[in-house]
């Protein structure tokens, strides 16, 4: 049983009222648990329940062993919280051509993954996350995810003040204090106080007000948090709107009368929906923003040069612009290029477009994230489809024996899903799985 700091019953139940204790007795029982399929995933997963406010959101009767399930190391799918896809319903209603978007606090990837599955094909998402550490992680989900048209960057949000009025959407899921994380992490219980609370407060703001000049006038900003108290919700949309001139907007929710309406946001509570604790809320950008900056620098500068090598690597390859240095062969969809070259001159990147290859002396060594892209030319190399044990132990990083393959480059799948490359030798074969990716568990 989950015993709560009683301050913080307190100041739950003056936010929730009668409902506060039919709160507590859910916050007793298990969590649910939901996944968000990516366009890779076909037919792969059964017939499931859908969530209502997600077209790719659906739940699972338990929780399995996600690990050990090489189609998640696919990119098949992404394990998130039900409550934080409804994200896709205030983009739906409120930014659907969004061309430029930030997700500003990215890591682990539930959000961009999701972002990246709905904004138009012409779109950019830079994705960034500032500790260095959670930013490989989100890279790594994003690589999985498979599309192009991403940015992963590692940067404070006072970085952004050097890319002016640059993005129509802005997504900040602020670090916050968790209180509606508790069920499905008793242990951060321990750790509540209403000093936290008032830390993670000053923290939003400093993270809004440092990045507010990349959102354009009349962009949109979408705000969420995974806690309850008002500190962190509703206090922070009126500072953001009073202080930095922003403008409240309307989420259509008839559809769904679970979701609790509050004066500045959407409330969702673990006893009226089936998922975890979330505010979110949406506002128009009303003051002025500074000009947009231009392109400081130019190819010859970066050291960048259009190659003519792999171009068949990709489909289809009249979409993408091919550029390479010292270490590494790039595509960048072509309808996007400038964009992606400006935020690369401007922002720490660890990803942009789609690393094709990897340059190592006059060899080249087709590069993972090649492998999990979904413009990849399946017809250009070997393929192997490999059972579950196989999957996993390539998963792992260990030798996999492929004698009845051709020497080279081989590309590995599960259920014709790819899930990267081996070099094959004849008697035995080198697995190119990135180091740093490999499972570890005992399975």
């Amino acid at each position: 049983m989950i015993h709560f700091p009683e301050l913080f019953e307190q100041r739950t139940r003056e936010v929730l009222g009668q409902e506060f204790e039919a709160l507590m007795k859910t916050l007793q029982e298990p969590a649910p648990v939901s996944i968000r399929l990516n366009t890779k995933a076909a037919n792969h997963l059964p017939v499931l329940k859908k969530v209502s406010w997600c077209h790719t959101g659906y739940y699972l009767p338990e929780r399995p062993l996600f690990t050990a399930d090489p189609l998640l190391h696919a990119g098949v799918y992404y394990v998130q919280e039900a409550s934080s896809m409804f994200l896709e319903e205030v983009v739906r209603q409120l930014a659907p051509n969004a061309h430029t978007v930030l997700d500003l606090c990215a890591a682990p990837g539930g959000k961009s993954t999701l972002l990246n599955s709905i904004l138009p094909d012409d779109s950019l998402l830079v994705s960034n996350e500032f500790v260095r550490s959670r930013a490989m992680i989100l890279a790594e989900n994003l690589i999985k995810w498979g599309n192009p048209n991403i940015i992963v960057t590692n940067n404070a949000p006072a970085a952004f003040s050097s890319v002016p009025s640059a993005f129509d959407l802005m997504v900040v899921d602020a670090p916050c204090s968790g209180e509606g994380m508790f069920r499905k992490d008793p242990a951060s219980v321990n750790e509540w106080s209403l000093h936290n609370v008032t830390q993670c407060a000053i923290r939003q703001k400093s993270i809004v007000e440092d990045a507010w000049d990349a959102l354009k006038t009349d962009g949109i900003l979408i705000y969420s948090t995974c806690t309850y108290n008002k500190e962190e919700n509703e206090e922070m949309v009126n500072w953001i709107c009073n202080e930095l001139g922003a403008e409240l907007q309307t989420v259509d929710c008839s559809a769904f009368p679970e979701i609790l309406i509050s004066d500045a946001g959407y409330r969702f509570y673990p006893h009226r929906i089936q998922g975890e604790g979330f505010f979110i809320s949406a506002m128009r950008k009303k003051s002025d923003a500074p000009s947009p900056a231009r392109l400081k620098t130019d190819l010859r500068k970066m050291k960048l040069q259009v190659s003519k090598l792999m171009q068949t690597a990709l489909l289809p390859a009249s979409g993408f612009h091919y550029l390479e240095d010292e270490t590494q062969l790039v595509a960048l969809p072509a309808n996007i290029y400038d964009t992606m070259l400006y935020f690369r001159s401007q922002l720490n990147c660890l990803v942009w477009g789609v690393q094709l290859a990897e340059k190592k002396g006059k060899d080249l060594i087709p590069a993972h994230q090649l492998a999990l892209s979904k413009n990849l030319n399946r017809e250009l190399y070997p393929e192997k489809n490999v059972d579950r044990p196989t999957a996993l132990n390539y998963l792992k990083r260990e030798a996999i024996t492929l004698n009845d393959m051709p020497p080279g480059y081989v590309l590995i799948t599960y259920q014709h899903q790819a899930l990267g490359w081996v070099k094959n030798l004849g008697h035995r074969s080198n697995n190119l799985y990135p180091q740093h990716w490999r499972i570890r568990m005992n399975l």
